[in-house]
């Protein structure tokens, strides 16, 4: 079974920590991004998701959010799986599509990632 609370390190060296993980499917936790789009500073960012329930067997699906609110006007939402290889590991396999603020309709075309 994969447990989605705990500490988690992607392949950018971004961090994710998911510190409540409730009976529903819900979570809350803060993410670190390493990669900004505005080349600053990184900052804790608050994140909330839900987890697909599933019975004893089986590799939950998840999705959540992030805010980017104190240094960018940008949202993200990643949606995964957990999976648990042969040796105990875990890993989550996301997307992610984000999308940041424009200043017109015209603009719109470019603000989604």
């Amino acid at each position: 079974q994969c447990q989605l609370s705990g500490l988690w390190r992607n392949d950018q060296d971004s961090l994710m920590e998911i510190s409540v993980l409730r009976e529903n499917g819900d979570f809350q936790g803060q993410y670190l991004t390493q990669v900004t789009l505005s080349g600053g500073c990184a900052q804790i960012s608050p994140l909330r998701g839900a987890q697909q329930q599933l019975g004893e067997e089986g590799w939950p699906t998840f999705v959540f959010t992030v805010h980017w609110d104190k240094f960018s006007n940008a949202s993200t939402a990643f949606v995964g799986q957990c999976f648990v290889d042969a040796g105990g590991k875990e890993t989550l396999s996301t997307m992610w599509l984000l999308r940041e603020a424009v200043g017109s309709l015209e603009e719109d075309w470019k603000a989604t990632r």
